[in-house]
């Protein structure tokens, strides 16, 4: 498990735009039995959540234009048993983080690995992230 220290601010990146934590695997099977959209983003502490995952989530969900009903968060390495829990709803995709889904209904509707976050820019995953707003929000 990460240490506190280097998680939280990772975490408050999020948390003070909006998101709310995702601890336990309770609170993952509530959030997605919730009707409506829920986007979850899968932090982490790795160079691809800092420069292009975490800002391209939040600069798809700022501005106008249709959001997600419902903005969530857990973090890998940190809050083991909810991504775990996360993860039982992302099946049949691997692990893997940072990771960005979107839920409709409970449903997984749209789904950004690691391997489609690495080498993209943050301005690229706001756009695929605005386009599957468009189409299931």
């Amino acid at each position: 498990m990460y240490p506190a220290e280097i998680v939280i601010p990772m975490k408050e990146e999020l948390t003070e735009k909006g998101f709310s934590e995702m601890l336990t695997p309770d609170s993952v099977n509530t959030q997605l039995s919730k009707p409506g959209t829920t986007l979850v983003m899968i932090n982490s502490v790795c160079g691809c959540s800092a420069g292009t995952a975490r800002p391209g989530v939040l600069s798809a969900v700022s501005g106008t234009g249709k959001k997600p009903d419902f903005l969530t968060t857990s973090f890998a390495g940190f809050d083991i048993d909810a991504v775990r829990a996360v993860r039982e709803h992302l099946q049949p995709y691997p692990p893997s983080s940072p990771a960005i889904a979107l839920f409709k209904n409970g449903q997984l509707v749209h789904y950004i690995e690691r391997h489609q976050i690495e080498g993209r820019s943050a301005g690229m995953i706001a756009d695929n992230l605005r386009a599957a707003f468009e189409a299931y929000c």
